[in-house]
């Protein structure tokens, strides 16, 4: 299977920046969607955003217009910048990715261990 590994996490103040990466690696394997998922303590684990091969991105609507996804095809790579961030962003924020191997016709799905976001009033 792809691992998948977060990074990038840490502490700021509100009204400040952050950017998170994810790496995918593996053998024999193609991406098709990486995605961001966020868990705060006592919530549910929420959908942040989303960003394909060749489709549009897609947001929460609680970070359009603050955060912006994007990847790096050549390197199984993808970064989240977070500007404008707000107390009620601190989660752990998980890289997940949807992957093939061209001898499957299913995709496969893996997540990572996830990054802490902390957000300071």
């Amino acid at each position: 299977q792809v691992h998948v590994v977060e990074s990038g996490g840490g502490l700021v103040q509100a009204g400040g920046s952050l950017r998170l990466s994810c790496a995918a690696s593996g053998s024999t394997f193609t991406i098709n969607t990486m995605k961001w998922y966020r868990q705060a303590p006592g919530k549910e684990r929420e959908f942040v955003a989303l960003i394909s091969n060749a489709g549009p991105e897609n947001y929460a609507g609680s970070v359009k217009g603050r955060f912006t996804i994007s990847r790096d095809n050549a390197t199984n790579t993808m970064s989240l910048q977070m500007n404008s961030l707000k107390p009620e962003d601190t989660a752990v924020y998980y890289c997940g990715v949807n992957y093939f191997y061209s001898i499957s016709p299913n995709y496969r799905q893996s997540w990572g261990q996830g990054t802490q976001v902390t957000v300071s009033s």
